[in-house]
């Protein structure tokens, strides 16, 4: 009896320290409107973290039975909490540069041709000789004149200086005469393949560039430093937390970019989830060794590491843009509305066979990839390709993605509700933000029939098609609650060719839309069994809002405003207190 009596004294001796502390939260938030996102779309009071995770969700009343002495409790009075807010598809890395690097040429800075040249001429002032003067963001579509920047506008204020100044959809751009110098281009140079020099009547170079032309001039441009690159990314952790998002997909990197993330990653400034996609070569031979190099360590079906910074496939390209109307289309582009740029349907940005060709190869290392597709015959194309590899080497889970996925056809969309269902692939990942932002040049160059199915999320919803929503960031604004309310307003910047040139029949309410940027973007980032809801076990990436977004106007989302983001349970931004970083 009394070694029985020594064993139980022994135990609960053992075990208090366990059960007292267990139960207690390190962190709550209290009197909130917290939109789940769950299977119901429950909303709930109040929620706990425990560790970076939450431990439970329910009224204030279950949640602050897990207070203990140490618990820190936020009170929300009110506010709206929501997942964290995700992008599936920004360029994180190369955009950050962009910003820190380049004339900021974006409206409603630059309205006109005149202030484009105001911008160029004020850098080049402050430019060493000879120094390179670039720029990022203008749109014709935006520009009181409605047409393209040419050298013969920049020339007379950039003496000295070549420049380049790239479009806001990174698809084409502008050099000015020196900058065309450098490069060797003349009226006898020959478009490169897969781009395009444009020309004047009298065939003489006009500065614009389009897809691969533009490299001509950009490889002269020296690269960013080591140091730029995680200037870049420091800067855009802070940003993307000042807008409550959590996490992204960056599309594109090289070795360099890999380095730079893992060095902000290991000195805690990476506030945010990063899913990255190496960019692909155009042959096969140099896809074989990206293979051989990255294989080994990106496969997030099984395994998505520390889930901060993941490894998670490749980018590939179908064709051009919109803008440039470069993309692959079955029918000629449209101009000006409703005019016919006759015989132009785009083209394909790689030998078709050699893209099906590296599309079987990804596919059978068993990588995720995403491929950029505009245009509906290349959308088609991609959707095509994705099926024969499955058909081929039937590997379930790894939910390639079609991205932009602008304009699909029928034949695409009913691919894509088979492929989702069969082999969990053929995801779109599209820009809500497409019909607002470049809205007013797309409605010129798509015209008023393919206008109409531009993002047609509402088909996809009635298909049962799941997609990501993202900003593809520096094309448009990364904040994600312009791309929520895109998704629902579908509205240009100006309406240079009607108010609603795109309709509302392709328009989703909020509750899709804000899964689109919460739940099946997590999907898309393999992560969605750990964020992308307010569940119990899932990490505690929290955004909270002044605005309840359930049953407010979307007038009011799009100008939301972010209270405080969380990611892991840690408070990395608080309004009024941008430099906080509560562990």
């Amino acid at each position: 009896m009394q070694h029985h009596s020594r064993f139980l004294l022994l135990f609960v001796l053992c075990s208090a320290p366990v059960l007292a502390a267990e139960p207690f939260a390190d962190r709550v938030l209290l009197n909130g409107n917290i939109l789940t996102v769950d299977a119901h779309d429950s909303v709930a009071e109040a929620l706990a973290i425990r560790a970076g995770r939450i431990v439970a969700v329910g009224s204030n009343a279950e949640i602050s039975a897990l207070m203990g002495p140490a618990t820190e409790q936020i009170d929300l009075h009110g506010l709206t909490a929501t997942p964290g807010l995700l992008d599936s598809h920004a360029h994180f890395s190369s955009g950050g540069l962009d910003k820190l690097t380049r004339v900021d040429l974006s409206y409603p800075l630059v309205r006109s041709i005149a202030e484009v040249v105001k911008s160029v001429a004020a850098r080049a002032a402050n430019t060493p000789p000879e120094g390179w003067v670039l720029g990022r963001g203008w749109d014709e579509g935006k520009l009181s004149e409605l047409r393209y920047v040419y050298a013969s506008d920049l020339d007379p204020v950039a003496a000295g200086h070549p420049v380049w100044l790239t479009h806001t959809m990174g698809h084409y751009g502008v050099a000015n005469s020196q900058a065309l110098a450098m490069a060797g281009i003349t009226a006898e140079t020959p478009d490169p393949p897969g781009g395009v020099i444009d020309r004047d009547v009298e065939g003489n170079p006009t500065g614009v560039l389009k897809e691969s032309a533009m490299a001509l001039v950009t490889q002269l441009i020296p690269d960013a430093t080591a140091e730029q690159e995680r200037d870049a990314l420091r800067m855009m952790s802070r940003e993307f937390n000042r807008e409550c998002m959590t996490g992204l997909k960056d599309p594109g990197i090289f070795d360099a970019t890999w380095k730079a993330y893992q060095d902000v990653l290991n000195e805690g400034a990476l506030t945010v989830r990063v899913f990255a996609l190496w960019r692909s070569p155009d042959t096969l031979d140099e896809a074989r060794q990206l293979v051989q190099k990255i294989a080994p360590f990106t496969r997030p079906y099984e395994s998505t590491g520390d889930d901060r910074l993941i490894s998670g496939g490749i980018k590939l390209f179908a064709d051009g843009s919109g803008g440039a109307r470069t993309a692959w289309v079955w029918q000629d582009w449209n101009k000006n509305g409703s005019g016919v740029d006759e015989g132009n349907h785009g083209y394909p940005a790689i030998d078709p066979d050699v893209l099906r060709e590296l599309i079987f190869l990804y596919h059978d290392a068993g990588l995720h990839m995403g491929v950029h597709a505009i245009g509906d015959r290349a959308i088609d194309f991609v959707v095509a390709s994705y099926a024969l590899a499955l058909i081929r080497n039937p590997q379930h889970g790894l939910r390639h993605a079609i991205i932009h996925a602008n304009i699909p056809t029928e034949l695409a969309m009913n691919t894509m509700a088979a492929l989702q269902q069969t082999f969990d692939a053929a995801y779109p990942e599209p820009q809500a933000n497409f019909t607002w932002w470049i809205g007013d040049t797309y409605a010129g160059n798509f015209g008023p029939e393919r206008s109409l199915r531009l993002n047609p999320f509402h088909t996809f919803q009635q298909k049962g098609i799941h997609w990501g929503g993202g900003s593809d960031f520096d094309v448009t604004p990364f904040p994600a609650r312009y791309g929520i309310w895109a998704s629902m307003a579908r509205q240009p910047v100006l309406g240079v060719y009607g108010a609603d040139p795109y309709g509302q029949a392709e328009a989703v309410d909020v509750r899709t839309a804000l899964r689109s940027f919460t739940l099946w973007a997590a999907y898309q980032m393999f992560l969605e069994d750990k964020i992308g809801s307010l569940e119990v076990g899932k990490y505690a990436d929290i955004a909270v809002w002044n605005v309840d977004l359930y049953t407010a106007r979307a007038e009011d989302i799009k100008n939301m405003q972010c209270q405080m983001t969380l990611l892991q349970g840690a408070v990395v931004y608080r309004l009024g207190q941008d430099s906080e970083r509560s562990e």
